[in-house]
């Protein structure tokens, strides 16, 4: 399948191609062998986490606490 890139450095991807790797907001894009080479990144799941941690309430010094808390020896 050909892609053709804009003037913008911008490719639209072919549907069969996202049909049959899953729809991906992010790729991560690496180069090998004079290839480009786009895997699907699922950054959601992190920032599903860090809403969470808003809405718990829970800071960044929180984890701090808690880890030297969990490193502390009797």
């Amino acid at each position: 399948m050909l892609a053709k890139r804009t003037r913008k450095n911008q490719i639209t991807l072919p549907k069969a191609i996202v049909q049959s790797t899953g729809a991906s907001e992010y790729y991560d894009v690496s180069v090998e062998g004079g290839r480009i080479i786009l895997t699907p990144a699922r950054v959601q799941q992190a920032d599903a986490v860090r809403a969470k941690l808003r809405e718990l309430g829970i800071e960044e010094s929180d984890v701090g606490d808690a880890i030297r808390w969990a490193r502390q020896r009797d």
